[in-house]
């Protein structure tokens, strides 16, 4: 087949590269000139596991090109809509970018084309699409909802062996190109009406968001009542109507989804007339979960003002470069706020741009990172960070002071190389039993 992507951020590169390594011939479009101009050089404008090797296969193959515009009618059987949706400050997912490509879509389809969305957007979206297209004198378009389930880190892993399939369609003929098009994916396929398939996304990441901070309120008792969040989580992730993902309490989740879509839930549930409790819950207690290294580095250091912290690991997760929603940059403006000199390491974020005014540079180098530092607190769990001779951390350190955000790094290993250690949930009991210090 041939399709069209618009947007070449992590969704819809990679949905592309996927349908060309398929067989199916992609276009991608994007109007940002320097990132066409990269990937026409198969320079990956993002960091994601596999995916510069995949881009230049598929380039060198033939099967992916790239372009800025659609200045001639277009010759494609089904046209995917993968532009951000950001949050607007009503937590409302903003459809400007959506509907701008729909039109620019509606101009340049040939006739009973197929349009798409791998977008996040709000229930009730295709149906507005539908409703726009006529509008434009386009009712032979039909409007489908696919949602992607794809996570950063793993994105390529995960478009390939997906863990299901969701089509949201109105006719056979539809369903039928998206089964064409999907061929070659072992995986269950859910086929619905497009409100469905527009909830399953939100209600799918709305669930593990709030695994998310029910581990972490529960890790926030045990530190209160001397029980060891670790071994909770892990006896409760045996139980398989529970399971054990996403159960590991910590900083929270970041990122371009979670919070986002959390939001836009709690959005939804509020234009039709319901107070979604439990959702808000969710959404405050990430919030606070995110600068609970705090109270611990004031016991710890006293009077923060002129102190350094560093902070290891500026992305929100381990295997990207993507820094929105991260903990470390909420952490960073309350710790600058009370005149400490933060210090940023990751070992893919190079700089923060648009952040905190000025761009900031990342240092790659831990140790460089920690030196002289009066204190640490890991942010990012990258296996690069845990793997750190920690004995000479321990040297190099104004104060051998960790704060483990991530709940990863081994108590007794800390304790025997002379790193104080704290984290989230894990009793003084249970890390005694371990040989680990306590503050």
């Amino acid at each position: 087949m041939i399709v069209t992507v618009v947007g070449t951020g992590y969704v819809g590169l990679v949905t592309g590269l996927a349908f060309a390594k398929l067989g199916h011939e992609v276009i991608c479009i994007d109007k940002e000139e320097s990132k066409i101009d990269a990937l026409k050089r198969a320079q990956a404008p993002i960091f994601e596991p596999g995916l510069e090797e995949l881009l230049k296969e598929q380039t060198t193959n033939g099967n992916i090109r790239f372009a800025t515009s659609m200045s001639v009618p277009w010759s494609s059987d089904i046209a995917f809509i993968a532009v951000g949706t950001p949050s607007l400050s009503t937590g409302e997912a903003d459809l400007t970018a959506v509907f701008e490509v729909v039109d620019e879509l509606a101009q340049m389809l040939q006739r009973n084309s197929i349009i798409g969305t791998k977008s996040t957007v709000p229930v009730g979206t295709a149906h507005k699409i539908r409703m726009r297209l006529a509008l434009l004198g386009r009712q032979d378009i039909s409007v489908v909802s696919v949602p992607e389930f794809l996570r950063e880190g793993s994105a390529i892993h995960d478009t390939f062996h997906p863990s299901r399939l969701v089509f949201g369609v109105r006719d056979q003929r539809s369903e039928q190109v998206l089964r064409e098009l999907h061929a070659g994916l072992d995986a269950p396929i859910v086929v619905t009406e497009n409100e469905t398939a527009e909830m399953i996304k939100y209600a799918s990441n709305a669930f593990l968001a709030t695994k998310i901070s029910f581990i972490n309120e529960i890790a926030n008792i045990c530190d209160r009542v001397g029980a060891d969040v670790a071994t909770v989580s892990r006896a409760m992730g045996l139980d398989p109507r529970i399971g054990s993902s996403f159960l590991r309490a910590g900083l929270g989740y970041g990122g371009s989804c979670f919070p986002k879509d959390t939001k836009a839930l709690v959005n939804i549930a509020g234009q039709a007339d319901y107070d979604f409790l439990l959702l808000k819950a969710v959404v405050e207690v990430n919030q606070l979960q995110r600068l609970r290294p705090l109270s611990k580095l004031r016991e710890w250091l006293g009077e923060l003002r002129g102190k350094t912290v560093t902070l290891l690991g500026t992305a929100f997760k381990p295997g990207t470069d993507d820094v929105r929603e991260s903990p470390a940059l909420d952490l960073a403006q309350v710790l600058e706020a009370d005149g400490v000199i933060v210090r940023f390491c990751d070992p893919v974020v190079r700089s923060l741009e648009g952040v905190f005014g000025d761009p900031i540079d990342v240092i790659a180098d831990a140790y460089e990172a920690l030196t002289d530092a009066d204190a640490a607190v890991l942010v990012t769990e990258w296996n690069e960070f845990i793997e750190l001779d920690w004995a000479h951390v321990a040297d190099i350190m104004a104060s051998p002071y960790i704060f483990d955000g991530r709940n990863v790094l081994d108590p007794r290993k800390m304790r025997t190389c002379g790193i104080v250690l704290s984290n989230i949930g894990m009793s003084a009991a249970s890390q005694n039993l371990t040989g680990a210090n306590q503050l």
